[in-house]
């Protein structure tokens, strides 16, 4: 899990429920992490929220909305890389 900070909640999708959404400077702990298509941004999958079938389509939380500390970005990359191997072997 890597800690992180919301620094950005405004335009909630409609089909998320206000319980179901981030919160300003709210801190969160990142458990998956991956390039999401269309958008082909950075998402993450949070501990604190699941995002299920009641949110479709959203399965995930852009990353650009979250704070990182610098000196975990090194374990998010490899989260992002434990993430692709996962994704690979499903297939």
């Amino acid at each position: 899990m890597i800690k992180c900070i919301c620094v950005d909640d405004r335009n909630k999708p409609t089909t998320i429920p206000d319980h179901k959404w981030i919160k300003k400077n709210k801190e969160y702990n990142i458990i998956s992490a991956r390039v999401v298509l269309p958008q082909k941004q950075l998402a993450v999958q949070l501990l604190e929220i699941n995002l299920d079938e009641t949110c479709a389509p959203f399965t995930y939380f852009l990353g650009k909305r979250f704070a990182i500390d610098e000196r975990d970005i090194e374990s998010l990359m490899e989260l992002i890389e434990e993430t692709i191997s996962i994704d690979k072997s499903i297939r």
